[in-house]
């Protein structure tokens, strides 16, 4: 059983701190709490080790330690961590042996799992409720998928595949993509605001309530969880703004209802404890209104939104290239439509060339043909004077 007792082998564990992982039980000797935890936790030893896990499972008097308990931060009893090189991930689930396992068999391995075949793809997707998985080869955007998920592995898995891994039913439109797998069906990101996304999915099941604030105090931790709510702020509005597609001002509470994408924002500003209860109440008891959601007229504002945001994107970063970006576009259309309103003139003209003449060919053609009358009438009155001029004096006096 890997159950390290510290007390008698410190430098032990300083030594082989970098080199191992280690999931350590930060304990008081006085905490009621800590003694429940006992013997579960000599069960999660006595596992790991029979799995053969590489986690070394250990524990701390945090009050005889006090100098390494906030050297990793404990400020309660207890707390359990998992210490992987630099990294140390606090443990926040329900502390039975299953649960405690599972998150340190999650953390202690690669924080991006790959995924070699379809057939191991969909054994995972039918494991997870919400599966996040990167598509691509080597890129910045898989850099920061990385750097996020060895942020926040403590709350899921995180895996990364080849285009062919893939169903046919997923298409992707572009490489490198992060793809969310979630409710049967599947989101795509590039990277913008990726953390806070991610964020967002991983609390699905959950009331999120969100304090959009001017800047975050590092001491605080990223969220807190009640049973009904999942707690955390975020600074600056810009990512909110584009979720509910509107204008938070800041400082400000909403609350975000992740199952069908409604959010709750208070009636009049939030001053006091009690009014932010009574806000918490009316949201539960269903008598706040709600807004947004996942019908079809959001989902057609969403993509106005998402094209007026991405035009005026591009503007404000390089007008000359929005210019010609859509510039171009508009060119092509006025040039279509006015071939489009030219083109039966044309048409008139094509048939009566088809009938053989044109309108000035037409009066042409008559100029023509009243000069071959006139030079037909000429020719008689000549014919007739030469045949008086023949007749002989009989045939003269005769006339």
């Amino acid at each position: 059983m890997q159950i390290l007792f510290v007390l008698s082998s410190l430098f032990r564990f300083k030594d082989s701190r970098m080199e191992d992982v280690w999931l350590v039980d930060f304990y008081a000797p006085w905490c009621g709490y800590c003694k429940k935890l006992e013997p579960i936790w000599k069960e999660v030893g006595a596992e790991l080790t029979r799995s053969g896990s590489p986690v070394r499972v250990g524990k701390m008097d945090g009050t005889a330690y006090s100098g390494v308990a906030s050297e990793f931060g404990v400020r309660g009893y207890p707390t359990i961590k998992l210490l992987k090189g630099e990294l140390a991930y606090n443990y926040k689930g329900p502390r039975t042996k299953d649960d405690i396992i599972e998150f340190a068999n999650r953390v202690a391995g690669p924080a991006v799992r790959s995924l070699p075949s379809r057939q191991m793809f969909e054994h995972v997707l039918k494991r997870h409720s919400v599966l996040f998985l990167y598509v691509g080869g080597e890129s910045p955007l898989k850099e920061k998928y990385t750097e996020v998920a060895s942020e926040l592995i403590v709350y899921t898995y995180f895996f990364s595949a080849s285009e062919d891994v893939l169903p046919e039913s997923v298409t992707l439109h572009e490489l490198p993509s992060v793809v969310v797998f979630k409710d049967g069906t599947y989101f795509t990101y590039d990277g913008v605001c990726l953390d806070q996304e991610l964020f967002f999915l991983c609390v699905s099941g959950k009331l999120v309530a969100i304090a959009v604030t001017d800047e975050r105090d590092p001491t605080d931790s990223l969220m807190l969880s009640c049973r009904d709510f999942q707690f955390g702020h975020m600074e600056g509005n810009d990512y909110i703004n584009s979720l509910i597609m509107g204008e938070v001002s800041v400082p400000s509470i909403i609350i975000l209802n992740t199952s069908n994408e409604q959010y709750f924002v208070p009636a009049e500003p939030v001053e006091d404890l009690e009014q932010l209860l009574r806000f918490f109440s009316s949201v539960l008891d269903g008598s706040a209104p709600a807004f947004g959601g996942d019908g079809i007229f959001q989902r057609i504002k969403r993509v106005a939104y998402d094209a007026r945001s991405t035009i005026m994107s591009v503007f404000r970063s390089s007008p000359l290239l929005g210019c010609f970006l859509f510039g171009l576009p508009l060119g092509v259309i006025s040039l279509m439509c006015y071939g489009i309103c030219t083109a039966e003139s044309d048409d008139d003209t094509e048939l009566m060339k088809r009938d053989g003449f044109t309108d000035e060919e037409e009066e042409e053609g008559e100029e023509e043909e009243q000069q071959r009358l006139t030079a037909g009438a000429e020719g008689e009155e000549e014919e007739d004077a030469e045949k008086i001029e023949q007749k002989s004096p009989t045939e003269k006096k005769v006339d």
